[in-house]
């Protein structure tokens, strides 16, 4: 079980695009599944698009969705160097061999591979018997004298005891290719899984770096729920089945499997991708949510430091239930913390266009005066006994006294609101809304 050795090597030439996190974590899941290991390997041998910063962008997005590797950079491994620009001397040593079995010849100053024209069946692990014949000689050695990526990828995979290659569909075009380098050197080649590509949510085609919901990195700057990520991407090719999705992290390394993967192409949800991170959300727990939030409004036009933090913790206490994203926080809660609220004068016409809110407001602030105290329930047996008493449905205090209090139609529970504002604070915005309406 612990000989499964599987890789995820990416090319630091553009930001970290949500397919190629799509295959990280299906290598990832895969090695815990098995009991294996996990190698990040960098593919940075390209000169002209390679950059650091895109490296940076890489290595911060895999820790961000949680997927630690057992061996590459900053971990270190018995198979190292884990940089392909680092290997030049494993390649030559590799070429060298070709050369003397007599699979690599010169032409027109590059090193071409002598394919054996003999018909293949890769045997894929999700996509069944493939036949391929590679019918052209290719380069495995530019002109400048780099090696070409089939080579290189070919030698790092067998120097690397790489078992299993679980890498995207598009790359099936190449496996016929490895899988003749492999026989040339001798060595048995892994067993392969190509999974399904990800079409974008709208139109037709392979989900781009340009496409709304593409890079990794947004997720993070829009406060997004790592975990949340992480569990829908797995479901973008894989299913746990039983109708269930929303799994937790053990749980999916205990289901997955890579035979069960749909060879089927996935379709990535952007609503779906927000309903998973507003599930998460909603189920972190209260301390874990309540230090996230304040970052988010740290950075955010509302001053929560010149507020009581036990006020402040108030407000987020009855947030968390209703809120969909950590990025709308600050214009969910923002009549929390200032004096003066601007009314959603739509919202009122239509309010007014069912039923006489103004009555209800004067019917509300009259009895809410009398309170001793005001919780919860208090608030709540009271808006029951009005709606008895004058005969109408609880909702037209709600909505009215919502309206008035926040400028909102929606928001936390309103009896909890109004608890945190206070009987001080309501009083007055039911007058000022008296007094404009």
């Amino acid at each position: 079980m612990n000989d499964v050795r599987v890789r995820f090597a990416p090319s630091p030439t553009g930001f970290f695009h949500i397919g190629s996190a799509r295959t990280a974590l299906f290598n990832w899941l895969y090695a815990k599944h098995r009991g294996g290991k996990f190698i990040l390997r960098i593919e940075d041998t390209d000169d002209e698009r390679d950059r650091k910063e895109f490296l940076d962008v890489l290595i911060h997005g895999l820790r961000w969705l949680g997927l630690d590797w057992d061996e590459g950079p900053d971990v270190g491994g018995e198979y190292g160097p884990y940089f392909q620009s680092q290997r030049s001397d494993v390649y030559q040593k590799y070429i060298e061999i070709l050369k003397n079995k007599g699979f690599a010849y010169e032409k027109d100053g590059a090193l071409y591979f002598k394919v054996s024209h003999r018909p293949q069946v890769i045997h894929d692990l999700i996509r069944g018997d493939v036949a391929r014949e590679e019918e052209k000689d290719f380069v495995i050695v530019r002109t400048n004298g780099k090696p070409v990526f089939h080579l290189v990828n070919v030698v790092d995979d067998i120097s690397m005891r790489i078992t299993h290659i679980i890498r995207g569909e598009d790359h099936l075009s190449n496996t016929s290719k490895h899988i003749e380098l492999f026989n040339a050197f001798g060595e048995k080649p892994p067993l392969f899984a190509h999974i399904p590509l990800i079409l974008k949510s709208q139109g037709s085609g392979k989900m781009s770096k340009r496409d709304t919901g593409a890079l990794i990195e947004d997720y993070e700057k829009n406060h997004f729920i790592a975990a949340a990520v992480r569990n829908y991407l797995c479901l973008l090719g894989w299913s746990p089945k039983e109708d269930r999705e929303i799994l937790p992290l053990d749980e999916i390394i205990r289901l997955f499997d890579i035979g069960d993967v749909n060879k089927n192409n996935a379709r990535f949800d952007e609503k779906k991708m927000s309903f998973f991170n507003s599930e998460y959300l909603r189920s972190l727990p209260f301390d874990d949510f309540h230090s996230r939030a304040l970052v988010v409004l740290k950075n955010s036009p509302i001053a929560v430091d010149k507020f009581d933090a036990r006020y402040v913790r108030d407000v987020l206490a009855i947030c968390q239930e209703k809120l969909r994203s950590f990025v709308e926080l600050p214009n969910f809660i923002e009549y929390f913390f200032v004096e003066k609220i601007t009314h959603d004068r739509e919202a009122l016409a239509k309010l007014q266009s069912k039923f006489d809110i103004q009555t209800r407001l004067r019917e509300f602030k009259l009895a809410f005066e009398s309170l001793d105290t005001v919780d919860e329930t208090s608030v709540e047996n009271l808006v029951h006994e009005l709606a008895t008493k004058h005969g109408v449905n609880t909702g037209e205090y709600i909505h009215s006294v919502r309206l008035a209090v926040s400028g909102r139609t929606v928001g936390p529970s309103l009896f909890g609101l109004l608890r945190v504002l206070g009987k001080e604070v309501v009083l007055e915005r039911l007058n000022a809304f008296a007094s404009q309406s």
